[in-house]
């Protein structure tokens, strides 16, 4: 039996059902969950004292492409459109291996965890000169976070009229194959689990009909989550109606890709009726405010979402298109897009908060984690707000007002990831000296 003590945080933001937060509260981990939370708890294990800090639950991560953290700010694509960025980065993707995988993902991970995330999902889509989605999980076991990685695809070249080089697509038999082959070997639904894995055909420009069909048949037999990009853009809208003669929506609905299962990234510019039927169906939406911005997508409507009732979880989309992983940041970046869209009364720091834990934990169907209650796992993010970043602040627990952006110390599964601000599983200085000398080589080469 291992136990963990978290002793006297100032501040404790519990989003547990009642949305608690309490003063001076303790949180006790027992073999990876949490048993007790109140004042006064004891134990024969090790204590964390967090006097002096705001604790949370860890933040969640509903959408990422770990491999693009070896693409940030390449110059060509600076300032482009969705569409003109992807066949920018494309040909630089297709000369990624096993090694720019496990690299990026290692690197890509420990950002999110010094922003305070515990849990990430990943949309893999692309696998070069054997690269495969093992190499991404081998990655994620290594950094220690929770992970739920995605098997994705595309399988539309530019020659059958999609967007991707057909260097980079695969057949569809294949990719059946192979998300069969993902799944059996590293899905865990129990409880606790610290990898699920999702089935993730790339988006409505670069897979069949078809194979959305199958992949959604195979996912439901297995059991697994469906994710994939839906109405990012106006170009996305545009190309929907020409080549399927309906707007996105009525595209995921066709082919069966809405539901409690499922979860689409973006989906900015989801009009009423779109919006109506995920909140009906309870299909969720992955919100990424920094890369919507970055590419110039536009603001998604998620006061409309949140109040349709549809599930919402954050993402820092991937690092070419952001171009970085702190989640906590991307948090009051949600808040401060909606005050700018609809008021300042539009979404409190709070609600976004929530968006970034509980929300995000509903939105991957892990109800277990995402807040601090007795029977949740221990995933513990401790941010230090005795600093500069909150000096002044009459309200600490108002993180996303004024505070830290990187953690102090962080829990998952009730074991330290980071202490003291820096990560303690693996290290990062060497991960991150392979990964620049990886994209200098991509760099020299394009």
């Amino acid at each position: 039996m291992s136990e963990v003590l978290i002793r006297g945080a100032d501040h404790l933001v519990t989003m547990d059902d009642a949305r608690r937060v309490l003063n001076g509260a303790d949180i006790l981990i027992r073999d990876g969950a949490i048993v007790s939370v109140g004042t006064g708890l004891s134990t024969l294990g090790e204590t964390v004292n967090a006097t002096g800090c705001v604790v949370t639950p860890g933040l969640v991560n509903t959408h990422h492409h770990l491999y693009q953290t070896l693409t940030r700010a390449v110059p060509a694509a600076q300032d482009a459109l969705l569409f003109g960025w992807l066949t920018t980065l494309y040909p630089i993707w297709a000369r990624f291996g096993p090694e720019h995988m496990f690299v990026s993902a290692q690197v890509g991970l420990a950002e999110l965890a010094l922003s305070g995330c515990t849990l990430s999902s990943d949309h893999l889509y692309l696998f070069p000169n054997g690269a495969r989605l093992d190499d991404t999980i081998d990655a994620a076991r290594e950094v220690g976070l929770r992970f739920h990685p995605t098997r994705g695809a595309m399988s539309i070249g530019v020659s059958d009229g999609g967007l991707p080089p057909d260097a980079l697509v695969e057949g569809e038999g294949a990719i059946l194959e192979d998300s069969l082959r993902v799944i059996d070997a590293f899905h865990d639904p129990a409880p606790g689990s610290m990898c699920r894995v999702g089935v993730a055909p790339c988006s409505p420009f670069s897979v069949s009909r078809d194979l959305m069909r199958e992949a959604a048949l195979l996912a439901r037999d297995k059991g697994v989550m469906m994710h994939t990009h839906l109405a990012e853009n106006e170009e996305d809208i545009a190309y929907s109606l020409s080549s399927f003669g309906c707007r996105p929506g009525q595209y995921a609905q066709d082919l069966g890709w809405v539901g409690p299962d499922v979860w689409h990234a973006h989906c900015v510019k989801l009009d009423v009726s779109e919006i109506d039927l995920f909140a009906q169906t309870r299909t969720g939406v992955a919100h990424c405010p920094c890369s919507n911005c970055r590419l110039g997508s536009g603001i998604a409507p998620v006061r409309a979402m949140r109040d349709a009732g549809v599930p919402v979880g954050l993402g820092v989309d991937g690092s070419a298109s952001n171009d970085a992983g702190n989640l906590v940041a991307e948090a009051r970046q949600a808040m401060l897009l909606q005050r700018v869209m609809r008021g300042a009364d539009a979404m409190s720091p709070m609600e976004a908060l929530e968006i970034a834990t509980r929300g995000g934990a509903d939105v991957l169907g892990r109800p277990d984690c995402g807040r601090i209650d007795v029977g949740a796992r221990g995933d513990i993010a401790i941010w230090d707000v005795s600093g500069v970043a909150s000096a002044g602040s009459w309200d600490p627990a108002a993180l996303l007002l004024a505070g830290p952006t990187t953690v102090r110390d962080l829990f998952v599964e009730g074991r330290q990831i980071v202490r003291d601000g820096h990560m303690v599983t693996f290290d990062l200085g060497k991960a991150v000296a392979r990964q620049n000398t990886l994209a200098r080589h991509l760099s020299e080469e394009a």
